[in-house]
């Protein structure tokens, strides 16, 4: 009973970033409430099976470590930009392909960091998570293109949420401040249903069980723009992953080996491919789950297993996914200002020391925000260029992740190519 409740916790510690994922983009690309009761349950049950995969560890995949993996923020916006621009299945064919991308570079990937180092992926997270604001925006009023767009009941739905999450984070302490997301929105939707704002019919429709469906949405569709930014995307996740692994070694006491990274990577990326295979979501390791690691001290796999269990059961009955679908549009809303500025800010306080320890590292940081949040607002600056070029400017984020790769290997790798080339020289000489 004490193991099934510390499991519980680390399910309800994950959960609100859990379903976050699929509600917003599903509402953002017009899906009905049955796909998106499908799209909620079968990424809960991924979920599941993607954290019980890294845990399990063998020859060939899973780290072996007391981590949770969940379907990563970073990838909302670039899902919605490739939905609404290519339709839902390119989403999945771009996640198929990235999946295989990091199955195939994960015994290499550590020789590749060196070309994402804090100033690229800050400035990648950080673009995300500016991008996505205009659609945490709009959903506060109640959604784009809504007929009660900026109600008073809407604007108060939204900001009375997001008020009630920042005084829980404030007052709270320990677990119930890991969970303060979770709880504003059962308090938000609790709220919005005393003024008659909740529809219950998703539930009433929902089956009480069902079976995971491949291509549920329809088979995948290939673009080259949607699958290079998928692969940045997954590269992130990648590079957020192992900050997780090495502080859950630290915790666990254990020293991580190539191997073992090699082996967590691989996983990761078997849970991507898996993830397009069901239409679900790109994984990662979920770090609100180490801090409550830290918090309660218990460190025993066993207990990650429970919650991995947990979720694939909760995966299999869609009731409980629906009812995560009556949440109110301007209530998400308010939950997704706290979520997405959190994104911005993990962007903010990884550039912050390496903005302070360069004026190139300043620059780098300077052109890949401008360049992402331009071409995010102004999409039709590259209209005229070719196609092959448009796969790298028709996005905001691998525009502005493009930039900051190619800044940093002309301020920092150049350089130093250079500088070995001298040294090599003058000992030759000597």
């Amino acid at each position: 009973m004490k193991n099934a409740a510390l499991g519980l916790q680390h399910l309800l510690a994950m959960y609100a970033g859990a379903i976050l994922v699929p509600l917003i983009v599903g509402d953002e690309l017009g899906l009905t409430s049955e796909q998106l009761t499908y799209l909620v349950a079968i990424d809960i049950l991924m979920c599941g099976v993607a954290t019980i995969l890294q845990v399990l560890q063998n020859r060939f995949f899973g780290i072996g470590l007391p981590v949770v993996l969940g379907c990563t923020f970073t990838a909302v916006g670039p899902m919605i930009a490739i939905g609404s621009g290519y339709g839902v299945t390119a989403i999945y064919g771009a996640i198929l392909v990235s999946g295989l991308f990091v199955i195939a570079v994960s015994g290499i990937f550590g020789k590749l960091v060196k070309f994402f180092p804090p100033v690229v992926t800050g400035s990648v997270v950080t673009i995300i998570g500016i991008t996505l604001i205009p659609v945490a925006i709009n959903n506060m009023g109640g959604g784009q293109g809504a007929s009660d767009f900026g109600s008073l009941a809407n604007i108060s739905l939204s900001f009375g949420t997001l008020l009630f999450i920042i005084i829980l984070y404030r007052f709270a302490k320990g677990f119930m401040k890991s969970i303060a997301i979770l709880i504003g929105l059962i308090v938000g939707t609790a709220a919005a249903g005393m003024i008659g704002l909740v529809d219950f019919q998703a539930v009433q429709e929902a089956s009480y069980l069902h079976l995971p469906q491949p291509f549920y949405f329809g088979a995948p569709t290939f673009e080259w723009s949607a699958i290079l930014t998928m692969i940045l995307v997954a590269i992130v996740s990648l590079v957020e992953s192992t900050g997780v692994y090495f502080a859950l070694g630290d915790i666990t006491e254990r020293n991580i080996k190539s191997d073992d990274l090699a082996n967590g990577y691989r996983a990761e990326g078997l849970a991507i491919l898996l993830g397009g295979i069901f239409n679900a979501f790109p994984y990662t390791a979920f770090s609100q789950n180490v801090g409550l690691i830290q918090m309660t001290g218990v460190k025993k796999k066993s207990i990650i297993l429970i919650t991995g269990g947990m979720l694939v059961t909760l995966g299999f009955i869609p009731k409980i996914a629906a009812l995560t679908t009556i949440i109110p549009t301007p209530v998400l809303g308010g939950a997704m200002i706290a979520m997405f500025g959190m994104v911005i800010s993990q962007g903010i306080k990884m550039l912050g020391p390496v903005i302070m320890k360069s004026s190139e590292n300043a620059m780098i940081v300077a052109c890949s925000v401008g360049m992402g949040l331009g071409v995010t607002v102004v999409p039709e600056l590259f209209a005229n260029f070719p196609e092959s070029i448009q796969i790298l400017t028709s996005n905001g984020i691998v525009a502005g992740s493009v930039t900051a790769i190619v800044l940093n290997v002309l301020f920092h790798m150049l350089p130093y190519r250079k500088e070995n080339k001298h040294i090599v020289l003058h000992e030759q000489k000597a």
